[in-house]
């Protein structure tokens, strides 16, 4: 690598890290508001398995006041959870007055994973594309702001970056029985 090679790539860093203060002044900025006016905003990532979510959430956390921000990420649905009205999982986490709340997945599991992977039946999937508007039409109408972010990569970054998973001790936390068949369920999970 070239002298100017290093130059640029060190310029680049720093920008980067500037943008990323400058925004996470704007998101402490964003929460104040969010607090003194009793908003509710709700934040949903999803997107491909190693895509990034993890990190995004991390970064927006970071400088918050932790009493008026939650990240949630529910695991494998309880036997009860199954049993229950799809969208009751989430109901108790959803955003007070005044809170930020970030899914880290989401309802949208049952288009995503649950389809591709066969955890829900097709009758389950339909009902799940026709009752999901609408819960989500009565959450903005009680108040509360959706905000939705899909995270992509390309096939080789995702499984670049699941094998540095399972290489790294301090990420194999991220690893789950479905990652392994990630790869191998591009195409169904693009359709």
């Amino acid at each position: 690598m070239s002298k100017n090679d290093k130059k640029d790539k060190k310029e680049k860093r720093e920008a980067a890290r500037k943008t990323l203060h400058d925004l996470q002044v704007d998101l402490s900025r964003l929460q104040k508001h969010v607090i003194k006016s009793g908003k509710k905003i709700l934040v949903i990532f999803e997107g491909r398995d190693a895509s990034g979510k993890d990190g995004t959430i991390k970064r927006i956390v970071e400088h918050l006041s932790p009493r008026e921000i939650r990240v949630v990420a529910l695991g494998t649905p309880s036997d009860r959870d199954q049993k229950s009205w799809y969208f009751q999982r989430w109901v108790p986490h959803l955003p007070a007055s005044g809170e930020i709340v970030l899914f880290n997945r989401s309802w949208y599991n049952r288009a995503g994973v649950e389809r591709v992977m066969g955890f829900c039946s097709n009758e389950e999937y339909d009902e799940f594309l026709t009752t999901a508007p609408l819960f989500e039409q009565l959450l903005a109408h009680c108040g509360v702001t959706i905000l939705k972010y899909y995270l992509d990569i390309s096939r080789t970054e995702q499984k670049s970056r699941l094998k540095d998973r399972r290489d790294d001790p301090l990420k194999q936390w991220k690893l789950s029985p479905i990652d392994d068949t990630a790869t191998k369920h591009w195409d169904d999970y693009s359709a």
